[in-house]
């Protein structure tokens, strides 16, 4: 045997016995980073940072959350269907995410094929609110005097083309009255908004205005699910208000890029289930207004889906742009 077949010979094999181990390498190796793709504030930030300290200690690596907000979070979300699909990078999405594929054409990724949906967190009916310096009380009242001033009742939400904007849509055609919607960068803006009284009324979840409503300068008429929640048992449904037919709730959830490796997956949504059932973390996620009712991946693919399907009808029937 020749010293160059020799050399051949042992390169190969140590090649051989590499491959297992470079296969099995550990994960987590570094830090991990999770976008949130809205502003400091808002809930999609608010769920990030409860999780942060849980998923650190689980996983044993730093855990970075990074606000990464612009075109009603899909900006911050398609650098996440970019990233290499290494589990460093994630992303925490609202429920903006089901409807931006219809809203923004040219969105620079697919939802469905470039995106793992890990986890869905749970989800929570809209509050519809009206400022405490506006003198209705009830639903009834503001479309009384919806109809009394056309055109002139505004209402404010986390952004164009938002759930809450394309409910209120909704709620307009059911109630045969016209609102001027005023749309915010996210739920921290929305939030401060609501709380200087800048709008009639305003429409989020609790994650969003919570503090608001709790402070007393904003009022709840009405919630969007087809059911109370047990987050707000005394606000009546749309239904009950006047408004049959509506049942909309926001969704939290947890994705990463396409592709991820079956063990960074199955270990992540175990950390994240994990960190969920701490006991101080489950109470603060649970009040900040969310349905806490964790779904794996393929649940999670199959209400994406629908939501994708569902919204996308409306903005079509309803002629909705982007801003």
């Amino acid at each position: 045997m020749t010293a160059t077949t020799r050399r051949a010979l042992l390169g190969a094999a140590a090649a051989t016995l590499a491959a297992p181990a470079l296969a099995q390498s550990p994960w987590p190796s570094g830090p991990i980073r999770i976008v949130a793709p809205f502003p400091p504030g808002g809930s999609t930030d608010a769920m990030a940072r409860l999780l942060q300290p849980q998923l650190a200690q689980i996983l044993g690596v730093p855990v970075v959350v990074e606000n990464r907000a612009g075109a009603s979070g899909a900006l911050g979300t398609a650098q996440v269907a970019r990233a290499a699909p290494d589990g460093n990078t994630w992303v925490l999405v609202f429920d903006t995410h089901a409807v931006n594929p219809a809203l923004i054409p040219n969105i620079g990724f697919d939802t469905e094929r470039d995106l793992t949906p890990l986890l869905l967190f749970g989800t929570a009916p809209m509050m519809l609110c009206v400022s405490r310096s506006r003198p209705w009380r009830s639903f009834a009242e503001v479309a009384a005097a919806a109809r009394a001033r056309r055109d002139t009742l505004t209402y404010g939400t986390i952004g164009n083309g938002s759930l809450a904007h394309l409910t209120m849509a909704l709620v307009g055609r059911a109630a045969g009255i016209q609102l001027v919607h005023v749309p915010y960068r996210g739920g921290g803006p929305l939030a401060i908004a609501a709380a200087a009284n800048e709008t009639d009324m305003a429409i989020a979840t609790r994650p969003a205005i919570g503090g608001q409503i709790d402070s007393g300068a904003i009022i709840a008429i009405a919630q969007t699910g087809a059911t109370r929640s047990a987050v707000a048992p005394d606000v009546p449904t749309l239904a009950e208000a006047g408004v049959p037919g509506i049942d909309a709730r926001a969704f939290w959830g947890f994705l990463g890029p396409a592709n991820l490796p079956a063990a960074i997956r199955q270990r992540m949504e175990a950390a994240l289930r994990t960190a969920l059932d701490h006991a101080e973390t489950r109470a603060r996620v649970v009040g900040l207004g969310l349905d806490l009712d964790p779904q794996g991946e393929d649940a999670f693919a199959r209400f994406l889906s629908a939501q994708i399907a569902t919204w996308g009808r409306v903005v079509r029937e309803n002629g909705i742009r982007p801003d």
